[in-house]
């Protein structure tokens, strides 16, 4: 099994915070149009982060590199998902939190 580089892995973990806060919170099958633009656009921002694969998590970037208006609506995505995450995705959610700390 190949290991993900630091991007990959927050490029997926971010993928799986819009998807449930899509599913869950808004209550859609698939992602909704608003969703899918927010996670194109997450993933752009990754795709150009400065950091690299020495890149820390967001919430400790020194760097706020989202606009005002799609920074605030991941910050609703990740106010939901992020708890619940706990629950569903154990694995990906303590790996998360270790990067953090």
């Amino acid at each position: 099994m190949n290991k993900l580089s630091r991007r990959e892995e927050e490029k997926q973990t971010v993928e799986q915070m819009i998807r449930f806060y899509c599913r869950h919170k808004e209550g859609n099958s698939t992602l909704c149009k608003d969703c899918k633009e927010l996670l194109d656009y997450a993933h752009q921002r990754l795709a150009h982060c400065p950091f690299g694969e020495q890149k820390k998590t967001c919430r400790q970037c020194p760097v706020h590199c989202y606009r005002p208006e799609m920074k605030q609506r991941i910050k609703e995505v990740m106010r939901y998902a992020g708890p619940r995450m706990l629950w569903h995705y154990p694995i990906w959610t303590l790996k998360h939190l270790w990067r953090e700390r």
